[in-house]
């Protein structure tokens, strides 16, 4: 499940606001698609909103003392074994002069009881001196001794300072009940554990958005499964174990981070409520607060952006009623898409190779037919009431022709043929003209040539709006097979 969903207007701010993107195309009566092989038109990047730098030479006079202070703090508590709570029986380093100086007032005892009492100090003193400074301590992989200088431990530290707007005391307590709930979750080893195969259509991690970003997808339809439902939410013990994957899904996605500064330090979030089971099941909004409130507790920071798509009218109603309660950098982060506008919201944060074909994209599971080194997308803008064409050369007899292609909104006439060179020769149809609606999905097709020709993709948008058309293709020669 995801980050924060049902509940998730519950969570704290925890992100940085997103510019507006726009993509500025030309806009042509009619449009004919002749790839440049050698320098092929791909598909621009937007601006994606900007996260706050992890440089230190981009840091407030404020921030910075504040890092500096939080390192000490820190380094003080390691270095004073003071970093988690002492267990039954243990006493701090602070606590030891205030026992020497009681033990000083006590009156002088006889040889004997002496001699038991040095016996017992001495006993005291090895036990003292077998006290092990652990200054190994990491978290997400990263040494937390600020003077062991890691790279990484800036970026670690900044994430609970703007989880608490900067205020150190409250960072550093943060940080410490998060190493504190991570050892008696056994996190560190959750990795290791074989869970959630049969819910793993739930929430997965699936390519990174155009910022580098590792996407978590959050598919809410699938619950609507009654049998699915109980084997993940239908008693505590379930639930337990349920998040518990959540968990293991998301140090799985921080794998994929990288906290150096200028890295990548978070994820994308997807969350897709096309036939969610909404907010009256009891046991999936138990098990949503709980999962919200850990993820929103112990991984500060670590959502760049939350994405809802195919959002029902009941949650924008929900939605609304709640925002007041929100600070503007937690709404900054949210981005809501109805079904009609999914694909087109998505490719503001995700280019069109790494969305999915259910979204509108091209990224169809184990590909094999293309990969990055085929190239990138390309893309067309044409009018209302105009045709434009894509034309893909095949100059070599028994080539095989592969080509992905969509158009987004689609609500379009299209077709395809095979033209070859000799005028003399018959046009192949190769898929015949055909209305293509706004719930069509991309399409994907092959064409083996007898003769030298092209194939055309020819689409006429009669509709009233310009179109935006995404296309790549390859050829396989005699010799590739």
């Amino acid at each position: 499940m995801t980050v924060e969903s049902v509940d998730a207007v519950e969570v704290k701010a925890e992100e940085t606001q997103m510019t507006e993107v726009s993509v500025c195309v030309p806009e042509e009566e009619k449009t004919v698609g002749k790839v440049d092989e050698a320098a092929p038109k791909t598909v621009e990047k937007s601006s994606s909103y900007r996260e706050e730098s992890n440089f230190l030479s981009d840091l407030k006079d404020s921030e910075n003392k504040a890092l500096i202070e939080l390192r000490s703090k820190l380094e003080e508590a390691i270095l004073g074994n003071n970093l988690f709570k002492k267990e039954a029986g243990t006493e701090s380093k602070e606590e030891q002069p205030a026992a020497a100086e009681e033990k000083e007032k006590e009156p002088e005892a006889t040889d004997g009881t002496a001699q038991e009492g040095e016996d017992k100090q001495s006993s005291n003193d090895v036990e003292q001196q077998e006290e092990v400074v652990d200054r190994d301590i990491t978290l997400w992989g990263v040494p937390l001794l600020p003077s062991k200088c890691a790279e990484g431990n800036d970026v670690i530290l900044l994430k609970f300072l703007r989880a608490r707007e900067f205020k150190v005391n409250e960072a550093f307590e943060m940080l410490k009940k998060t190493l504190e709930w991570r050892k008696e979750f056994k996190t560190d080893s959750i990795l290791e554990e074989e869970l959630g195969q049969d819910i793993s259509s739930v929430a997965y991690m699936n390519g990174v958005d155009r910022e580098g970003h590792p996407i978590c997808y959050n598919i809410y339809g699938v619950l609507e499964n009654k049998e699915l439902y109980q084997k993940t939410f239908g008693t505590e013990e379930k639930r337990n174990q349920f998040l518990r994957w959540r968990i293991q899904l998301m140090e799985k996605g921080i794998q994929n981070l990288n906290f150096k500064p200028g890295g990548v330090t978070s994820l994308l979030q997807i969350n897709d409520l096309n036939n969610s089971p909404g907010p009256s099941k009891k046991e999936i909004r138990i098990a949503t607060k709980q999962a919200v409130s850990l993820l929103q507790d112990n991984y500060p920071e670590f959502v760049a952006r939350n994405i809802f798509i195919n959002v029902p009218f009941w949650y924008y109603a929900m939605n609304s009623l709640l925002s007041p309660f929100l600070t503007q950098r937690t709404k900054s982060k949210f981005v809501f898409a109805r079904p009609s506008k999914v694909t087109e919201t998505l490719l503001k944060y995700i280019s069109v190779e790494e969305i999915p074909v259910q979204y509108g994209g091209l990224k169809r599971e184990e590909d094999t037919e293309f990969s990055v080194e085929d190239g990138g997308v390309s893309e067309l803008v044409f009018k209302a009431g105009s045709t434009t064409t894509i034309e893909i050369p095949a100059p070599e007899v028994g080539s095989t022709l592969l080509w992905d292609l969509t158009v987004m909104g689609w609500e379009v006439n299209y077709k395809e043929e095979f033209v070859p060179a000799d005028e003399g020769s018959y046009t192949i149809i190769i898929q015949k003209g055909k209305k293509m609606g706004s719930q069509e999905g991309p399409v994907r097709n092959s064409f083996r040539n007898n003769e030298p020709g092209k194939v055309v993709l020819t689409i006429e948008n009669s509709g009233s709006k310009k179109k935006r058309v995404f296309y790549r293709y390859k050829t396989k020669n005699c010799s590739s097979f």
